[in-house]
């Protein structure tokens, strides 16, 4: 079995992250903005997947989760979620917060809760994600960290 690494993301690898979520039609107009921290999970064949985290302070959006079509299906979301989890409670994040259109059931069997987006933080409602980006017909769901 190959070793699995977690690892940030250089700035200039963000193309194929570009590709990946267009592939999978998740937003990618923001992608350069600051305050984003996106990482890979690869192994000995290359790329499995991308995650991201976005904001400083206790609350912070996760994001752009994606896992490439030929690695689908074989537990790497739940340890690209994992591994993102754990560098947020390393900086002090007390909840993590998401917007989905398509996997909400993945997230709620790792702990998140659905959420009202009428008592998000400014944090979270702030950003493009939440304000423009994804349709109000995402589910919102929050996971306490602390």
């Amino acid at each position: 079995m190959n070793r699995t690494i977690f690892a940030p993301l250089a700035g200039g690898a963000r193309d194929i992250l570009k590709l990946a979520l267009d592939a999978a039609g998740l937003p990618t107009d923001d992608l350069d903005h600051p305050g984003r921290a996106f990482f890979e999970l690869s192994d000995d064949n290359g790329p499995i997947g991308f995650i991201g985290i976005e904001g400083d302070g206790p609350d912070r959006l996760l994001r752009s989760l994606v896992v490439l079509p030929s690695r689908k299906r074989q537990g790497h979301g739940g340890l690209l979620m994992a591994h993102a989890e754990a560098v947020a409670h390393r900086e002090g994040v007390e909840r993590l917060h998401l917007l989905t259109t398509s996997v909400a059931g993945l997230f709620r069997g790792r702990g998140y809760r659905d959420g009202d987006r009428t008592t998000a933080p400014a944090a979270i409602t702030g950003t493009a994600q939440f304000s423009s980006l994804c349709p109000a017909s995402a589910s919102y769901l929050v996971k306490e960290l602390a």
